[in-house]
């Protein structure tokens, strides 16, 4: 593909320096800038480009390379071995050296991740426009909900790919995520294999760290979703503030058709400021579009879930076999996706009561006198509502085991051992992904946290110790929850992730004899 051709949906203000968001230049702007410049330098905008690379480990020749700058490394400092190996160009947001009497075509722009959003879906035919895109942003709910709505959508006959936190599904190719939302070249590789196997849609979830770095640039979604907002990832590497957060949150209404809204919550108005999109609302007031009416929860052996009715734009009843509030929002997401394919009731029913999510309260059925939950909740936003939902359930004791993450911010830990510390009747304190602090360290925040409460607590540093613990000193009528692995299977320590899967650990517990109630 000419070089020129994969640059042609950068904003013209990018390659001039002065960034901006929107905007698509036409091709006459790209001759113009071919006729005020020298042949030779126009030529260069004729060249082939055989790859499209932003790792340096896989410069080939011919290749255009684009220098990403990130937290620990910075592409610039690969130009000159880039123009060594026979790149065709580069893509630079700041000068580079060491090019001299080398035959590479040089293109600056104000930001190259930006740049590599547009250039690689044009390298990949811009496969988007072959599927309808659903993407989903909030701070919680994001994940439940794409399997939801991909659970509804297959339920009515449609081919659905999938892009979220656990995994990437592409027909029956399911591929471990390492990101939410993969950096932009991937996500646009990850289209085209879907067009390519012939799917009608995609949802994914939408990171504010995806949006800050622009991975989902160089297409317009068909469809934008918002959940809900509360502080999470403000700390060093993720957010400086949560203003910078929520104005992040914020870009997918600026890139999307319709733009499907949870008006329940109190930032919607900040997040859909300066939209560009069709709004529709979903919630529980009569304000929303689409609402939830009459909730009922339901408590039967072996489930907790709710039923409720909906209301506005559509006319039903539903039953959702997780418990709370929360799953109520998810699943009407889910519908108010949905309603958008003509998928008929009867369908939306069935998905409903049938779609299941690895480590969103997924119940390990090991006993019939206690209830053994699995979730993800790792911040103190989704552990109050996690666990303010499983107490309306009034079991005997809520027991709650969890760990932070280290290298992230200690404020964290504070407000999920006070939020555990107020809900739950028993804390186990253990560890999470320590990552490059010291385990009992983390301990000590959160125990800093749970000490302005009046909670029972236990510290187990071992993860697997302090599951069985739990499981061994259960009580009849107990709901114990391990909340903050979820889907993890693994934990990481000083840079090594170790397998760790919460369901096998029990499972082997259980194998070597482990008594319980």
């Amino acid at each position: 593909m000419r070089l020129l051709d994969l640059l042609e949906g950068i904003s013209w203000e990018c390659l001039q320096g002065k960034h901006s968001m929107e905007g698509e230049h036409s091709m006459e702007e790209w001759h113009s800038m071919e006729e005020e410049h020298s042949m030779e330098e126009a030529h260069s905008m004729e060249k082939e480009v055989s790859a499209v690379v932003y790792d340096s480990r896989k410069i080939v020749e011919g290749c255009l390379f684009i220098c990403i700058e990130g937290v620990n490394f910075d592409g610039h400092a690969f130009a000159a071995e880039a123009a060594e190996k026979g790149a065709a160009a580069l893509l630079v947001s700041k000068p580079v050296e060491g090019l001299e009497d080398k035959d590479i075509a040089v293109i600056k722009v104000e930001d190259t991740r930006y740049a590599m959003a547009f250039v690689s879906a044009a390298w990949f035919g811009h496969p988007a426009k072959k599927l309808k895109t659903i993407g989903i942003t909030g701070t919680k709910g994001k994940t439940t909900t794409t399997y939801l709505v991909k659970s509804i959508l297959e339920n009515a006959g449609l081919k659905v790919g999938l892009i979220g936190t656990i995994e990437t599904v592409i027909g029956d190719i399911h591929i471990h995520a390492e990101n939410t939302t993969p950096e932009s070249y991937i996500l646009q590789e990850y289209f085209a294999k879907m067009a390519e196997a012939g799917l009608d849609a995609v949802v994914m979830e939408v990171s504010s760290q995806a949006l800050k770095l622009h991975r989902t640039q160089g297409f317009v979604f068909d469809y934008g979703i918002f959940t809900n907002l509360e502080p999470d990832h403000i700390g060093p590497g993720e957010h400086e503030s949560f203003e910078e957060y929520m104005e992040c949150k914020g870009r997918l209404f600026r890139q999307c058709l319709v733009g499907i809204v949870n008006c329940d919550d109190n930032h919607v108005g900040d997040i859909v400021e300066g939209h560009s999109c069709e709004l529709e609302t979903y919630g529980t007031g009569e304000g929303a579009m689409l609402r939830a009416e009459s909730l009922e929860l339901v408590h039967t052996p072996g489930e907790l879930g709710v039923n409720f009715h909906v209301a506005g734009l559509m006319d039903f009843d539903a039953h959702v076999p997780a418990p709370g509030r929360f799953s109520v929002y998810n699943a009407l997401c889910a519908i108010a996706i949905c309603r958008h394919f003509q998928v008929g009731t009867a369908d939306i029913q069935s998905a409903l009561r049938t779609a299941k999510v690895k480590g969103r309260i997924e119940r390990v059925k090991i006993s019939d006198r206690f209830t053994l939950l699995i979730d993800y909740a790792h911040n103190a936003m989704a552990l109050e509502s996690l666990l303010s939902t499983l107490k309306e359930y009034e079991p005997k004791r809520l027991v709650c085991l969890f760990g932070c993450g280290g290298n992230r911010s200690r404020q964290r830990r504070y407000e999920m051992g006070e939020v555990s510390g107020r809900l739950a009747d028993f804390t186990v304190i253990t560890s999470d992904n320590p990552r490059f602090e010291e385990p009992q360290a983390i301990i000590e925040d959160i125990k800093t946290g749970i000490g302005k409460t009046e909670g029972r607590y236990v510290e187990i540093c071992d993860r697997r110790e302090a599951i069985a613990y739990a499981i061994s000193h259960a009580e009849e009528g107990d709901l114990i929850v391990l909340a903050g692995k979820g889907h993890e299977d693994y934990q990481e320590i000083r840079g090594v992730k170790y397998p760790m899967d919460e369901r096998v650990i029990i499972a082997e517990l259980l194998a070597d004899g482990l008594e319980h109630i």
